[in-house]
């Protein structure tokens, strides 16, 4: 299997991509092929937006490549999102894309036009300790397509976001249809009074009221609040979707962490069997 690797928002570390090459080395049944624009550097991006979108169309359109493997996130996938998905060639629809956190403006819209999504640990995830199970997880699933790898109580059609990127999504091209969909919500570094905003945002919005449930993943580095906010996460999340009329699912295994967990997009069957090469 040929997966490519390209960085729509932030760079990759060298370091990171020599790493997750060793992992796929020693697999043995997959090639990484990583862009040389994921070390390129402007500003907070790897490269301007015409660099980025430029990799990622041309790793897209390339018939030899089975999978896109979204080097990392931190933020500028949305300023390429519509460009990128514009006017797809057939190479670029039959593949499989992997990412999570940012990448989430792109995995929205690839899912959009019938595209397969899945949320999944990134390469630059292996720089975290014990970063390497992480990449060995995405691998397992993207080579094997190893339902172990997959968080454990999924119902679908399933999809998933970081919720910072989901409220910023929702009214604009790339928003998807979400009616029946069991929604996963995570995110990071988001002090307790923003993700209680954002949580009005997103379950003011029609389209998630027909979600089949929410569940939340985990909410990491939680700044504090001064005064403090009185409420967690959990109750938080509970709260909102309690005054919207959404179901609660309880927790979700997934996270910007090193125990994220797989999420297809849609339905598994959908993407059940690996591609073979003839």
């Amino acid at each position: 299997m040929r997966i490519a690797v390209v960085a729509p928002s932030c760079s990759l570390k060298r370091e990171a991509a020599e790493r997750v090459q060793a992992i796929a080395n020693r697999r043995g049944d997959c090639e990484l092929l990583i862009h040389p624009q994921c070390f390129l550097s402007d500003g907070h991006f790897a490269g301007p937006d015409e660099a980025r979108l430029h990799a990622l169309r041309e790793v897209m359109a390339d018939p030899a490549v089975d999978a896109v493997w979204f080097a990392r996130g931190g933020y500028g996938s949305n300023r390429i999102a519509e460009a990128a998905l514009r006017d797809l060639p057939l190479a670029a629809r039959i593949k499989v894309y992997l990412g999570y956190s940012d990448a989430g403006f792109l995995q929205a819209g690839l899912h959009k036009v019938g595209v397969q999504a899945v949320w999944g640990p990134m390469p630059q995830d292996v720089m975290r300790d014990g970063g390497d199970a992480a990449v060995e997880r995405a691998l397992a699933w993207l080579v094997d397509r190893d339902t172990a790898a997959c968080e454990p109580d999924l119902q679908e059609p399933a999809m998933a976001f970081n919720l910072t990127v989901l409220a910023s999504l929702l009214g604009t091209a790339l928003e998807p249809d979400l009616a029946g969909v069991d929604l996963l919500i995570e995110d990071i570094g988001e002090h307790h009074y923003r993700i209680d905003r954002m949580m009005f945002h997103v379950t003011a919005s029609p389209n998630v009221r027909r979600i089949a449930r929410l569940r939340l993943g985990r909410v990491g580095d939680i700044p504090a609040n001064d005064p403090a906010f009185a409420r967690d996460e959990c109750a938080i999340v509970e709260d909102w979707c309690h005054r919207s009329g959404i179901v609660y699912g309880g927790r979700a295994d997934i996270g910007h962490d090193v125990g994220n967990r797989v999420v297809p997009f849609g339905s598994r069957a959908l993407s059940a069997v690996p591609l073979q090469r003839g």
